[in-house]
């Protein structure tokens, strides 16, 4: 059996890749009234996507926070 020649760019390990896992993030949100919620988003691409789900789910809010999980 010969070697196989590898060819520039060829990457060294052809093991087939896993699909992106996608960070989940924890979102704090205080309404006008007073009370509170934490909401867990797992579907957002990244951070900022995470913080446009929650605005256009809840709606009116006074403050919002979110951070990724770790």
């Amino acid at each position: 059996m010969h070697p196989q020649k590898r060819r520039p760019g060829q990457r060294r390990d052809s093991a087939p890749t896993k699909p992106r896992h996608r960070p989940e993030y924890i979102a704090a949100v205080r309404y006008p009234d007073g009370s509170r919620d934490l909401f867990h988003v797992r579907n957002a691409d990244d951070i900022d996507d995470a913080r446009e789900l929650v605005i256009s789910e809840v709606g009116d809010l006074l403050s919002l926070v979110i951070a990724q999980r770790g």
